[in-house]
């Protein structure tokens, strides 16, 4: 397959820069990926999509403020760090910029000295491997001192941080949020389980690698970044016990996606309790073994994400919605609106 199969033409204004007053008043299409047909909806609407014995699984990783600029502890040159994977305490990968002088220790200063770090190791594609240097805890000075990862189409400032975070995010790690889930409120959740539909929570760190650029003209020699990934016991008996009895598994985002498929994977086709890292790359022509149903937002053309999609629900189905959604004046990307595919 050829990555200019995933091409669509997206004009710039319908790039949302940032998100609604109220995150459930999103935009929510809905496809049924056997027909291809499509709906307009509200994200409020979606119990009416769901069904009593349906479960639905969350995942409740939280984006670190990654983004750290600073100064290089000789020269005082600025430089600009994202952290992308912790190796071991204190340990980090991260995309460095400008990293052609970022030797092999290096040394950088970030927030008046509250943190430094040194090079350790540059790694291929040509992250680097650093150790940072502080007193008292780590995340937290992160929370003083970092800045939102936003992504590069989104040129406006944040003024609430909080708006790039899911109402339920819990466990710190993620250089970008699982966007599917900002739709979600508080009441929105409880509405939802009121109706008969169990929730479930995995955790899946998501890496800036999950938004790098396919680079090969042909999408199967395309690598993934890997992704750390927890899946929990109370979790894969909640996906047992919907499948046992006749329920849909509705995965809120790529992340949750990769999460299941990836346990079913290793474990031929079973669900089970599992931590590790994944580099999953789902593109048209993969068999799913535990999704149903998929919530989640509209993608890059030509990236692994909209490959994925098309997975699920059929690329000729995906780009027809596509354009459906681009005509409709659907809001794409981070902060905008969202799919409902059955």
């Amino acid at each position: 397959m050829k990555k200019s199969d995933f091409y669509y033409e997206l004009p710039q204004d319908r790039i949302a820069q940032e998100p609604l007053a109220q995150r459930d008043q999103s935009r929510l299409m809905t496809l049924e990926r056997t027909t291809g047909a499509v709906s307009h909806r509200h994200f409020y609407e979606l119990p009416e999509l769901l069904k009593p014995g349906d479960c639905l699984i969350l995942n409740n990783s939280r984006v670190l403020p990654a983004r750290l600029y600073g100064n290089r502890e000789k020269t005082g040159g600025q430089v600009e760090f994202v952290l992308l994977n912790e190796k071991r305490r204190d340990v980090w990968e991260v995309l460095l910029r400008p990293g052609r002088t970022a030797r092999v220790g290096a040394r950088y200063v970030f927030g008046d000295g509250l943190l430094k770090a040194e090079v350790m190791e540059i790694i291929e594609g040509g992250n680097r491997i650093v150790r940072f240097e502080h007193d008292g805890d780590f995340y937290h000075l992160l929370e003083q001192i970092g800045e939102m990862p936003l992504p590069h189409y989104i040129t406006h400032t944040l003024e609430n941080k909080e708006r790039y975070q899911t109402v339920y995010a819990k466990k710190s790690g993620s250089a970008a949020a699982p966007t599917a889930g900002l739709h979600f409120t508080p009441e929105l959740l409880q509405k939802i389980q009121d109706s008969g539909v169990r929730i479930g929570y995995v955790t899946l760190h998501v890496g800036l690698g999950t938004f790098r650029p396919v680079k090969t003209d042909t999408i199967e020699e395309h690598t993934m970044h890997t992704e750390h990934y927890v899946l929990p016991e109370e979790t894969a008996a909640l996906i047992r016990q919907t499948k046992a009895a006749g329920g849909r598994v509705v995965g809120v985002g790529t992340t949750s996606c990769r999460t299941l498929e990836s346990v079913a994977q290793q474990n031929n086709g079973e669900i089970c309790a599992a931590e590790g890292w994944t580099g999953i790359f789902i593109y048209p022509g993969y068999q799913f073994k535990v999704l149903d149903a998929l919530i989640t937002n509209f993608h890059l053309p030509e990236s692994t994400l909209i490959m994925l999609v098309s997975a699920f629900a059929g690329r000729e189905h995906v780009l027809n919605a596509y354009q459906q959604a681009i005509e409709e004046k659907y809001r794409f990307y981070s902060f905008g609106d969202a799919m409902f595919i059955y």
